[in-house]
């Protein structure tokens, strides 16, 4: 009887000793360590990528952002602010979203197939507003030179990203809405604009936030 006991003693004891180091190991040294790391080789990712403006957070380079005017009354979704550049569509070109206004809770897109009506329907629509909305006096937009991702969000439906060929769309028109020359804003689209990574994956692109970033600054001193 006095041995069971013992036994059982000891084996508790050597349970317990396991799970304080192990706690300890895994649970403080561990994290302690990869924060630590993390910090410092990568620390700019490790705080989520942020971008700041003015000496503030604004936002994430990982996360796209929308630019609209303030809902007007009646209004269920508002109206693009046309002096920003834009990104891409945020609702997944559908009600069955899950991802509505780069709302973070949960990320998608339509799962409608590429021949539903209704998702074809959308785009048809999306392509000739994206046409009128950057039409300016002299500065006419074709349906034919609308490019894909700015009438289809991403994956996602958080993508911070737009083509070259959708940013350079927009110059005109953020151009005639701040009153700068087409030559700047081109300008900045020019020097926004982000290579495939590692050179071969994927497509040039722009960072939307960024480039409103460098547009705002600009817009202050004209």
């Amino acid at each position: 009887m006095n041995n069971s006991l013992t036994n059982t003693a000891r084996l508790l004891g050597a349970g317990l000793r396991a799970l304080l180091v192990l706690t300890l190991v895994t649970g403080v040294i561990y994290p302690l360590v990869i924060t630590g790391i993390a910090q410092g080789l990568f620390s700019d990712k490790a705080n989520g990528s942020e971008i700041k403006a003015d000496g503030k957070v604004v936002g994430s380079s990982l996360i796209g952002q929308s630019y609209n005017l303030p809902l007007k009354k009646g209004q269920e979704t508002p109206d693009p602010d046309l002096k920003w550049f834009q990104g891409r569509p945020q609702n997944g070109l559908g009600s069955n979203s899950v991802n509505t206004q780069y709302k973070l809770i949960l990320s998608g897109a339509t799962n409608r197939s590429g021949d539903n009506e209704d998702l074809i329907q959308w785009v048809n629509d999306a392509q000739t507003a994206v046409a009128d909305v950057n039409s300016v006096p002299g500065y006419k937009v074709e349906r034919s030179d609308v490019p894909a991702d700015a009438v289809t969000s991403s994956g996602s439906g958080l993508d911070p990203h737009i083509s070259r060929d959708y940013a350079d769309l927009q110059v005109h028109r953020v151009a005639q809405q701040n009153k700068l020359s087409v030559s700047q804003v081109q300008k900045l689209v020019n020097d926004h604009v982000e290579g495939r990574t590692l050179g071969f994956i994927g497509e040039p692109r722009v960072n939307v936030l960024e480039l409103n970033i460098a547009l705002k600054a600009v817009m202050a001193k004209s």
